[in-house]
């Protein structure tokens, strides 16, 4: 007896309840027809639209597939079960709430805020978790029957979705960067589709099959059911944490476990095929679906074998076109081509109304379906990707438009034959939906190359565009130890990023914006992507490969290979020139673009220092952490800081003040810290501590100065040009107050990753890429520091190295009072009251323009701006001030 035959659109002959049916399946369907002709809009949109091939995706998986699975999977345990049909407020509420959860994890992933797709995520996975106690409970009130093995393939599949449902909202959430992101994705990828789609399609196939064939089912059904079942879930479980942990063999045998379930199930639907072959085209588009879904399994088997060992790659990404069209789409088609007439109501002759409406033109469909799904998938020519996309769409639209007539009959059965769209209409859809795929694919190109090819030894800055999920170029290839400058510029409605696997990484850059990135030299295969969750997986990435290494290094290179000679001009970001100054003496890279903006968000370090804290003790608490910071003009990468800051906190307090200093290490090596301010032993508090461990460093100030701390882990110099030091000001007896006071701290910037021999080689020998105050070159170029005429600011500065020192310098200023390493150089309003007793200041003749220190000293000086205007600060050392150790004073009118 076929099981779907039993009480399915053929039960009873009653017309209330027949109605009552067709009222709740002319909704429930509708909204799956809807996200079917929505999925065709949005690839028709790709070009305008954010994430377009993500959008593609979610749209007809987590829209159109997960309402279907909701509708019918309810409707098939009800029929196979004999329990009565669930109050369908309850499930009209499952089906709102999976599409709201739907609509936001699109939108949030889309155009943000993050949040939102996250909390869609979860919406989806309580919905799914709703609906299958839902089905447990019409287990339990079923009798036992032949067919109750089928509801425990949509449990499990149920419970996919769950775990697929929350990787989704973590990857959302951006928890993990790098290849935590990717195997998240690879797990995401793989418990949704092998889970959620297709052990839903293969339990219902077990009835579903023998009932469109119009065959008795096999006696092998409810077994292979079970044992199916056994070795489909653990298969799966197995698979998706071996992508979690980056197993590649653990993943394969998890997937050859559940291809091994897979083959079982496909026994009794074999036999059923055998008893009568498939005649329909819901058979045949069905049988369609579930070939293509064969393929998939074992290419993904494959490629996940032959992935890298410590990383599984996401092997289903360059399967999507088969599973979306080949296998989902075409089974979710076949089986509403044969569902829906059932379902719908009216009787007999209504029944076979609608068969012979949706099946209209099947093998027309299903040829064009299967012809372009290879087209799709495949590395083709353009004019074949396009005629790929076109007999695909135009499937789907054709099947869109005939379920839509189906629709609109069974709600108005009075002007029913006359009432759906005749072919006149159909025919103008399509060719509609045709013509903006030809548009659309057309638009899709960009004019950027898909490699660039750098000559030779150059030193050169390459355009990078993001536009349309993709990175163009996708490849730069470059002689090794060649210095790159990437300038990366957001075409894209959508916002973007780009990281690079050394650690550079720009901010988030929205339509129009532009970011710098500078590389140090290149030796091995660099890797890049866009780090916007879902972009990467959707194709955003780029490489940057080594050639052959060059015969010679060219006229003017100097130490390794790194050129001396000034760069050739770059045109900058909104019209600006790159700087053209030459790298000071022995600097390996090209000067930084300190005329460039810095990126949307970035703040300042705030230089104005407060007063000393009352009390004689003072508790503090510093944690050593890796942060991602804006160390010049649109150029981020990762720094060692104390306190996430670059300088760390300043400390401040009077002569004979305690500091009692907890230092906490939360990075991901060992650490310490060294306070010039308090003489003691440095045996313990300046021990090196591990990742999560702490100690109390505890110090008087007995003496006045503005000291440096840093940390004191060897190799010192790499510690602190990462970024690992900061301030102690130590108050002289007697110092009166003035109307403002600030805080510099002049360090030195190396571009690269920490762990790059050639960036420590650079460290060694002292040649940095640029340099700054509080830890940005240039910053306070784009945050002048605001005074007012006539007030008197004190500027305390400390040179933090590692290996040079300062001239600092206000451009239009004159100090009448210089305070170096505890004493006073000159001092106003004590002529004669320097430290020898010579000077001047307010009373006297003299004055000073520079106060010069070595590494690690410090000291402060005292001005007062004598109209309005803009004063910029400068380590007088030119070259130095010109690679960013440069500022701005905007002095107003009081």
């Amino acid at each position: 007896m076929p099981p779907v035959e039993v009480k399915i659109g053929q039960k009873g002959t009653a017309e209330p309840p027949r109605q009552f049916r067709a009222s709740w399946h002319l909704r429930a369907n509708a909204v799956v027809v809807a996200w079917l002709a929505l999925s065709a809009v949005v690839v028709l949109a790709q070009p305008q639209l954010p994430a377009p091939r993500w959008l593609v995706v979610h749209v007809f998986l987590l829209g159109a597939v997960s309402s279907a699975i909701l509708i019918w999977s309810e409707h098939f345990a009800a029929a196979l079960l004999r329990v009565p049909t669930p109050d369908q407020r309850w499930s009209m509420a499952r089906l709102g709430g999976l599409n709201a959860g739907a609509v936001a994890v699109l939108a949030g992933l889309a155009v943000g805020p993050w949040q939102a797709a996250a909390a869609g995520a979860a919406a989806v996975v309580a919905v799914v978790v709703w609906h299958a106690v839902a089905l447990a409970r019409m287990v339990r009130r079923a009798l036992p029957g032949r067919f109750g093995h089928v509801i425990g393939w949509y449990a499990a599949a149920a419970g996919a979705l769950a775990v697929g449902g929350t990787l989704g909202g973590l990857m959302a959430a951006d928890v993990w960067h790098g290849a935590g992101h990717e195997r998240l994705h690879a797990a995401h990828a793989q418990v949704n589709l092998l889970g959620w789609v297709a052990l839903t399609v293969l339990g219902t196939l077990f009835t579903l099959w023998p009932t469109v064939l119009r065959t008795r089912m096999s006696d092998r059904t409810r077994r292979c059911s079970r044992l199916a079942l056994r070795l489909t879930v653990p298969g799966l479980a197995v698979a998706v944490t071996g992508l979690l942990l980056g197993q590649r063999w653990v993943a394969v045998a998890g997937l050859a476990g559940y291809a091994a379930g897979v083959a079982v199930a496909v026994v009794p639907l074999a036999d059923a095929a055998r008893r009568r072959r498939p005649h329909t085209g819901a058979a045949w588009t069905v049988a369609a679906g579930a070939a293509w879904f064969a393929v998939v399994l074992a290419a993904d088997v494959a490629r996940v074998a032959s992935g890298p060992a410590a990383e599984p790659s996401t092997a289903l990404d360059p399967l999507l076109p088969l599973l979306l069209a080949g296998f989902a789409g075409q089974v979710l088609l076949g089986s509403l081509m044969h569902l829906l007439p059932a379902v719908l109501g009216g009787g007999p002759v209504r029944f076979k109304e609608h068969a012979a409406l949706l099946e209209r033109g099947w093998p027309y469909r299903l040829a064009a379906a299967n012809l372009g799904v290879p087209l799709l998938a495949l590395p083709v020519p353009e004019p074949l990707a396009l005629l790929g996309w076109a007999l695909v769409l135009g499937a789907l639209a054709a099947f869109v438009v005939l379920a839509l007539a189906a629709l609109w009959r069974a709600r108005h059965p009075a002007g029913g034959r006359g009432a759906h769209p005749g072919p006149a209409a159909a025919g103008a859809v399509l060719g509609c939906l045709l013509t903006a795929a030809a548009v659309a694919v057309a638009m899709s190109g960009t004019s950027a190359p898909a490699q660039v090819d750098v000559r030779p030894g150059a030193r050169q800055t390459v355009e990078v565009t993001l536009s349309g999920m993709r990175i163009r170029p996708a490849v730069i290839t470059a002689a090794r130890r060649t210095v790159l400058t990437l300038r990366v510029t957001n075409a894209d409605a959508q916002r973007h990023d780009l990281r690079l696997a050394t650690g550079e990484q720009t901010p988030l850059l929205g339509r129009g914006q532009t970011a710098v990135l500078t590389l140090a030299p290149l030796g091995e295969a660099v890797d890049g992507w866009c780090t916007v969750a879902g972009h990467r997986a959707a194709g955003m990435t780029m490489r940057i490969e080594p050639s052959a290494p060059a015969a010679a290094a060219p006229a003017g290179q100097g130490h390794a290979g790194h050129q001396t000679a000034a760069a050739p001009s770059a045109q900058g970001h909104a019209g600006h020139q790159a700087a053209a100054t030459p790298p000071a003496s022995g600097q390996g890279t090209a000067p930084l673009d300190v005329m460039a903006p810095m990126s949307p968000g970035w703040k300042p370090y705030d230089p104005v220092l407060p007063p000393a804290p009352s009390g004689t003790e003072h508790r503090v608490e510093i944690r050593a952490k890796e942060t991602d910071m804006e160390v010049a003009p649109g150029v981020r990468q990762r720094v060692w800081t104390f306190g996430g800051t670059v300088p760390g906190p300043v400390l401040r307090g009077k002569v004979g003040d305690v500091f009692v200093v907890t230092f906490v290490n939360d990075g991901t090596m060992g650490h310490g810290i060294d306070f010039h301010a308090g003489a003691l032993a440095p045996d313990q508090p300046m021990r090196t501590i591990q990742p999560g461990e702490r100690l109390t460093y505890r110090f008087r100030a007995e003496r006045a100065g503005a000291w440096l701390y840093h940390c004191s882990t060897m190799p010192m110099s790499q510690h602190i040009a990462n970024g690992m030091y900061g301030a102690v000001v130590i108050d002289p007896p007697g110092l009166p107050a003035v109307d403002r006071e600030f805080v510099l701290v002049q360090g030195e910037v190396y571009l690269g990753q920490p762990d790059d021999p050639a960036r420590a080689a650079r460290i060694r020998e002292s040649r940095p890429d640029g340099w700054a105050f509080n830890g940005t070159a240039a910053g306070y170029d784009h945050a002048p520091i605001k005074v007012k005429t006539g007030e008197r600011a004190r500027v305390w500065v400390v040179a933090a190295g590692p290996g040079t020192g300062t001239a600092f310098h206000v451009v239009g200023g004159q100090f009448d009072t210089v305070y170096k390493e505890g004493a006073y150089l000159l001092r106003r309003g004590h002529p004669g009251g320097g430290k020898d007793g010579s000077g001047g200041g307010k009373d006297g003749p003299g004055g000073s323009q520079v106060l010069d220190l070595a590494p690690a000293q410090g000291g402060f000086v005292e001005l007062v701006f004598p109209e309005a205007g803009h004063y910029p600060f400068v380590d007088h050392a030119m070259p130095r001030a010109e690679a960013g150790a440069h500022g701005v004073f905007e002095v107003s009118a009081p």
